[in-house]
């Protein structure tokens, strides 16, 4: 077990050129590694079957999709406790690792329908492309504005809180969120697309690699996940 010293770090804004530009580029060679094993996990449950039983089991039981996101809420926050460890680099590994495969379930359902609306998968790539053109502006704005964004936390915080609560009460009353809120959802994703990303450049040790790109995989996801929906409910009302 590799262990680490997190003192001997330092906050990325105050690194060297050298160094900073180092911590940046593991952050986002550590997030395409993120999303590669995450496309690759889903696709093994999807071509073992354990989406669609997944999806059939969610379908159930209004209870059930309550009782995924309680879990996927607790396995969340140990793994991202874990991604911030500065006891050992195999911790943080093992933090973005679990976060990844909770990621992956929890995605099941919702690409299992885009699938099956358009089983030639151009939601999905549709849904990709935005995505990726956004984070590609999101980054742009964060690293070239030299503002540091972190005055968003508490409002995402809030926002988030309000959020969960609003998706627990459609699930338990059982009434649609509509397109408006996945509209209003993207907002917040991208916002916290900006947030994480300005983190990286101000607010990180440059020991943390491993957490940021944690921070950044769960913000992109967020921003797909809604994209992915607000299309599908535009392809629904065609």
């Amino acid at each position: 077990m590799s262990y680490l010293d997190m003192n001997s770090g330092q906050v990325v804004a105050n690194a060297s050129e050298s160094e900073r530009a180092g911590f940046i580029k593991r952050t986002y060679m550590h997030l395409a590694g993120a999303i590669a094993v995450f496309a690759i996990v889903e696709t093994l449950l999807f071509k073992s079957g354990v989406a669609q039983q997944f999806a059939v089991m969610l379908s159930g039981s209004k209870w059930s999709w309550l009782i995924v996101l309680g879990v996927f809420a607790f396995v969340s926050h140990f793994a991202n406790q874990w991604a911030h460890s500065s006891i050992s680099r195999e911790k943080q590994y093992l933090g973005l690792g679990v976060f990844i495969v909770a990621e992956a379930i929890i995605f099941m359902p919702l690409i299992f329908m885009a699938m099956r609306m358009a089983p030639d998968g151009q939601l999905l790539q549709n849904a990709g492309i935005v995505t990726v053109a956004l984070v590609a502006g999101l980054t742009f704005t964060a690293f070239t504005s030299k503002i540091n964004f972190s005055f968003l936390g508490r409002a995402l915080a809030i926002g988030g809180f309000i959020a969960f609560g609003v998706i627990i009460a459609a699930m338990v009353f059982g009434f649609s969120l509509g397109t408006w809120f996945s509209g209003a959802m993207i907002l917040f994703a991208a916002a916290s697309v900006l947030y994480s990303t300005s983190n990286i450049i101000h607010e990180y040790n440059s020991e943390q690699h491993v957490a940021a790109a944690l921070s950044l995989f769960s913000s992109v996801g967020l921003l797909f996940w809604y994209i992915l929906q607000f299309m599908m409910s535009m392809a629904g009302d065609d």
